[in-house]
């Protein structure tokens, strides 16, 4: 890792910690201090899970953006590319239909089973697209089957909630991402997810240095290319099932997060897979910190917040590519 990419990390690290800061003093309700009982028990219970909680989510997004683009040697290529999101929404539509739990009031036994479904979902998507690539040496063929099994699965949500239609809230709430039942079982699992994934991920990064010469060429230098794909698609299933399960479907963090560290300094995969996990936790937190205090005591969906920053990035990086040339 060279002096940039280092000072990079130490920058991150304290930009994540002052915006945790932030999220534990605003809310909904404004900013908190703690002069009471009551107001120490939504700090500490409610405000900081929830901020820990978003920040991992985020970081395990951006973990798999950096894993999903240099695998795909795609910088398009996002978290949700090979059918996990689809599977996990379909998984949470058939728990929420079959027994009318809701999002909002099911309980901490009900989160956890919609939980462990999302997850199980997300599981069986990936599974399928693996099935239907028959295996992981084409990426070609692993990116269409993707695409394919995303949009079956998307299908298949929509025929049941049309079937019952009382989940259609429940399911705008997963779909447009929700940080505000974070607690901290979330944190233990994603925190325990983080560090599992981006373990992996990290030690299978020389592949995917290697892959940016091309196939030839990292077969060329001996790379066990199955083998570290197999790996990489574990970690990239891993970090995206258990943000998903946790936090339901939010937009561009995956995506934009490893274009802000290619944009910030040049770095081998290891460095970026870990700069992109630093910067998609503090990009999540940040956009959970306006979701609440934008128009609090309302708040907006995080997924939301995250869709109009990331799409307005992304429009000004096009712009700014695609402009003029003389």
């Amino acid at each position: 890792m060279n002096l940039k990419a280092g000072s990079l990390v130490l920058g991150l690290l304290a930009l994540g910690v002052l915006l945790i800061v932030a999220g534990v003093l605003v809310g909904s309700s404004g900013l908190l201090g703690l002069q009471d009982d009551g107001a120490s028990l939504i700090l500490w219970q409610i405000r900081l899970p929830r901020s820990l909680g978003a920040w991992c989510a985020g970081a395990l997004l951006g973990l798999a953006g950096a894993t999903a683009q240099g695998l795909f040697r795609n910088p398009l290529a996002d978290p949700y590319l090979l059918g996990s999101a689809a599977g996990a929404g379909l998984a949470v539509a058939l728990t929420l239909a079959l027994t009318g739990l809701s999002l909002q009031a099911s309980g901490t036994v009900g989160l956890l089973g919609l939980t462990g479904m999302a997850f199980v979902g997300t599981l069986l998507g990936v599974g399928l697209t693996l099935l239907l690539a028959r295996g992981v040496e084409q990426t070609l063929r692993l990116l269409l089957a993707g695409v394919i099994v995303g949009v079956v699965l998307n299908a298949c949500t929509d025929l049941v909630t049309l079937r019952a239609p009382d989940i259609l809230r429940g399911m705008q709430a997963f779909l447009l991402g929700n940080t505000a039942l974070l607690g901290w079982p979330s944190v233990a699992i994603m925190g325990g997810a983080v560090l599992v994934a981006g373990l992996a991920a990290w030690a299978a990064s020389p592949a995917l240095d290697a892959l940016a010469l091309g196939e030839a060429t990292a077969r060329s230098l001996g790379v066990p290319l199955a083998r570290m794909r197999l790996i990489l698609i574990g970690a990239f299933a891993l970090a995206t099932g258990a943000a998903v399960a946790q936090t339901g479907i939010v937009a561009f963090v995956g995506l934009v997060a490893p274009h802000l560290v290619r944009a910030a300094t040049p770095a081998r995969h290891g460095a970026l897979v870990l700069l992109s996990a630093l910067a998609g936790g503090a990009l999540l937190l940040a956009a959970d910190v306006l979701a609440r205090g934008l128009l609090a005591p309302q708040e907006l969906p995080v997924g939301l917040v995250t869709a109009l920053l990331g799409g307005g990035y992304l429009l000004v990086l096009l712009y700014r590519r695609g402009g003029p040339r003389r």
